[in-house]
């Protein structure tokens, strides 16, 4: 499928293949191995939080931040 025609689709058919393109993935047999850079996020992230650094807001400040 090319990406103009992933354009014409609405919003809630694009989510919904994403949705099934992850859900296949779940049914393979092989495991599909994160990049490297992503421990380090998380390991960063963890550090924050053991720090007491970390800052954390609620979902509805966040919708809110993104639609205005």
């Amino acid at each position: 499928m090319k990406e103009s025609e992933i354009k014409k689709m609405s919003v809630n058919d694009r989510l919904k293949a994403m949705e099934d393109i992850w859900s296949s993935f779940l049914e393979e047999d092989s495991i599909i191995e994160s990049p490297e850079w992503h421990q380090d996020v998380l390991s960063q992230r963890k550090r924050k939080i053991e720090n007491g650094e970390a800052n954390f807001i609620s979902l509805d400040a966040l919708r809110s931040y993104y639609n205005d």
